[in-house]
């Protein structure tokens, strides 16, 4: 055997260097910004589409039951039509979660956005509860599907040391949007309710610009092309992925569990204060909007002040810190009866700890093979949802022997079972923008 010369022995090398790592934005290459841009307006316009519903829900439903938000039936009606827009959340991340490993990331995120587009703007048309409780679980198909294929789609596309950072902008992102939404109800205020969900129809045109602009991820196509078989939902539950799942969704289930109900029911609180009851409804409506756009406003803080503490402490004890956070502030802001000026100044402190959701962001995906990224982050994360529609109709039941503040109380706890939780996580190595060790070949 002839031997190798020493320029054939470092040839293979020179081809195995890594490439150059990217430390600024204008190293970055035009796919990734396009990459970037869709998933960011995919995001805005999921916190739009989402909360539309949320800041008119009692009065809006109080409409089709020809009542007042008073009313008891009205607030179960509009609990349930809630649970049903986390069931089908939960659904459509496992969904869209499966077509995002099987079709491509920029394919089914045209298909969830779309999705969540159409079915908001058909809530417009509704008759009866019922048929908005049928528009709201098909939107929630396209809202949950969109957070796991957005999600992949950027973890596989931007470089891994600033997953933390991309976290913060890409959940800043639905913030961007519940703002928009918040202004979207307060400017219309002095028209009929169901006029705000014509505004959800507007991210069905950036579907046409994805579909066109934005590629497939390499590392996605690399791993379609190379593999023999491909890995299926029951592989979730199968050998060292297994124990991730059952604690991602027992983190999610509590957690979500916990901030959806608040998100849901706090708008119902302040409606329902002494000294707010007697407001004309546009008024009441104002202070709505007012509230959760202060509330917003803070939790976009808390994205990168959150991201901070990833990068410096790591995922897990970030995460830890943020459930204790939320713990903290329900206690303070709902121990006590408070008015409508003290609760606007104390409800955006528990929006700044939602920071935690977006960790999640760029947490998971990394946790999953490729082939099954947007199927276990979708599904892990999403699956939470039930559990949280399940509380949301289930807190409906307690409203009918306490009241809201008692109720927005207790609901804390679900965030200190998810702290408890969060010890078990397991921790990123550095190779993927986490603090842990590496992970054997």
């Amino acid at each position: 055997m002839t031997p190798r010369s020493p320029i054939e022995k470092s040839e293979p090398a020179q081809t195995a260097s890594p490439p150059a790592e990217i430390t600024s934005l204008k190293q970055l290459k035009p796919h990734q910004w396009k990459s970037g841009i869709a998933a960011w307006l995919g995001w805005l316009f999921d916190g739009l589409d989402m909360h539309l519903y949320t800041l008119v829900a009692a009065p809006f439903v109080a409409t089709l039951l020809l009542s007042t938000p008073a009313d008891q039936m009205v607030k179960d009606r509009s609990a349930w039509i809630q649970a049903a827009f986390m069931v089908g959340w939960a659904l459509g991340g496992a969904f869209f979660g499966r077509i995002g490993d099987k079709i491509g990331r920029t394919r089914a995120l045209s298909l969830t956005i779309l999705t969540y587009a159409f079915f908001t703007g058909l809530s417009f048309f509704v008759t009866s509860w019922q048929q908005l409780l049928v528009c709201r679980f098909l939107t929630a198909l396209g809202v949950g599907g969109e957070w796991a294929v957005g999600a992949s789609l950027l973890s596989e596309s931007w470089p891994k040391k600033w997953r933390p950072w991309i976290a913060a902008v890409l959940q800043s992102g639905v913030n961007i949007g519940v703002l928009l939404a918040c202004l979207t109800v307060y400017a219309l205020a002095a028209y009929p309710h169901k006029y705000v969900f014509l505004i959800g129809v507007l991210p069905a045109f950036l579907v046409f610009w994805i579909r066109k602009h934005v590629p497939e991820p390499e590392e996605w196509k690399k791993a379609k092309a190379e593999a023999k078989t491909e890995p299926g939902v029951m592989d979730l539950f199968r050998g060292k992925i297994r124990k991730t799942t059952l604690l991602i969704i027992g983190v999610c289930a509590c957690s979500l569990t916990g901030w959806w109900a608040f998100m849901f029911w706090h708008p119902q609180y302040l409606r329902s204060l002494p000294e707010v009851a007697l407001w004309p409804d546009s008024q009441k409506q104002q202070l709505v909007a007012k509230v959760f756009f202060l509330m917003i406003a803070v939790s976009t803080v808390g994205n990168f002040f959150c991201a901070w503490l990833a990068k410096k402490f790591g995922y897990k004890r970030s995460i830890q810190f943020m459930f204790l956070g939320f713990v903290t502030c329900v206690a303070i802001t709902f121990g006590v009866p408070r008015g409508y000026q003290s609760l606007t100044f104390w409800l955006p402190t528990v929006g700044f700890f939602s920071g935690v959701f977006g960790l999640f962001t760029m947490y998971l995906p990394p946790l999953f093979p490729t082939l099954l990224r947007t199927t276990g982050a979708g599904f892990c994360y999403n699956i939470g949802r039930i559990a949280a529609g399940a509380g949301i109709a289930l807190f409906a039941f307690f409203l009918k022997v306490g009241d809201f503040r008692t109720v927005l109380l207790f609901n804390g706890v679900l965030f200190f079972l998810a702290f408890l939780v969060a010890f078990k996580l397991p921790e990123l190595p550095k190779s993927e923008g986490g603090i842990g060790e590496e992970r054997p070949e």
